[in-house]
């Protein structure tokens, strides 16, 4: 048994495909697929089963992967103590970044050019998705740090730091009833429970700002009827614009609002906010090349 065969069966695994998991590491397919097969003989079991569309572990192959993962984990500490009477910082550092993130309030794209600049033997990956799998990801060990929605103040499971905070609106073209009909001379207001009379349009299930207006429409007794969903908050603007229903999101700029036409309502009784926020496993970075990347972005929001 060599450690790369157990590296090749975990990447598999992550990937749930071979031909995925040969270009994650950079081998040709039939490579990856012959050393897996060595295993299997070896250990004279199945480990994975090669018969449906996505590639899934078997019983034996589910039991075996734990320690799989804990040889790895223990082969790059190996590795990483070394490193540190050379100064040397290696490994591989997966982040993980919520769809439609906001790129103003963090250039993501920066941070990771300067960490690979002085890092450049890490490997980083980067994986866009809902919130709420990479939530999962995080306390499964498959990612390192994620920016997400955060759908609760503090997830279980994870710790998290706050990058944005932000009031929930309710845009709508301006000659909506809900934009006329706010007190003067402040912005037009709706409570929340108004906007049970209306279709909505609202971002992904899965998302933290879909998972917030889901968790206070139902302790306000309500289910909020989403008409139109989708990932890039620019669509839901035009949707909105477009006389579709009312479009839920976190604050727009007025600029972009008022070229489509448009109005922020401010939703109250109760208000309701949208957060961002760094999130990492509750144990913390899993190993060194992940604990440096988390304190770059930690010292960059």
């Amino acid at each position: 048994m060599e450690l790369r065969q157990l590296q090749y069966f975990v990447t598999v695994v992550e990937e749930a495909n071979f031909t995925r998991a040969a270009a994650r590491l950079h081998l040709a397919q039939p490579g990856v697929s012959a050393q897996i097969r060595q295993l299997e003989r070896e250990l004279g079991q199945r480990l994975l089963d090669r018969t449906g569309r996505t590639v899934t572990t078997t019983e034996a192959g589910e039991a075996v992967l734990p320690y799989a993962r804990a040889a790895l984990a223990a082969a790059e500490a190996v590795r990483h103590t070394a490193d540190e009477f050379t100064g040397l910082l290696r490994g591989r550092v997966r982040f993980g970044l919520v769809s439609g993130a906001p790129q103003d309030e963090f250039d993501v794209v920066s941070v990771l050019a300067d960490f690979h600049r002085d890092h450049p033997d890490v490997e980083i990956s980067l994986t866009e998705d809902a919130s709420d799998r990479m939530l999962d990801a995080l306390r499964g060990g498959e990612l390192d740090v994620a920016l997400i929605g955060l759908a609760q103040d503090e997830p279980p499971g994870v710790r998290v730091q706050v990058v944005v905070d932000e009031p929930l609106v309710a845009v709508v073209p301006a000659g909506h009833p809900l934009a006329v009909g706010g007190p003067e001379p402040g912005p037009p207001t709706v409570p929340l429970a108004g906007l049970g009379a209306y279709p909505l349009i609202s971002l992904p299930r899965g998302t933290g700002v879909r998972g917030v207006l889901e968790r206070v429409c139902a302790e306000a007794g309500f289910r909020p009827r989403v008409a139109f969903e989708a990932a890039p908050p620019p669509v839901l603007v035009q949707l909105a614009a477009r006389g579709l229903g009312v479009a839920v999101l976190p604050g727009f700029p007025d600029s972009v609002l008022h070229r489509y036409g448009l109005r922020a309502v401010r939703i109250t009784e109760p208000a309701v906010r949208a957060r961002i926020g760094l999130v990492w496993p509750a144990a913390g970075p899993a190993g060194p090349a992940a604990e440096a990347f988390l304190t770059l972005l930690r010292a960059c929001v």
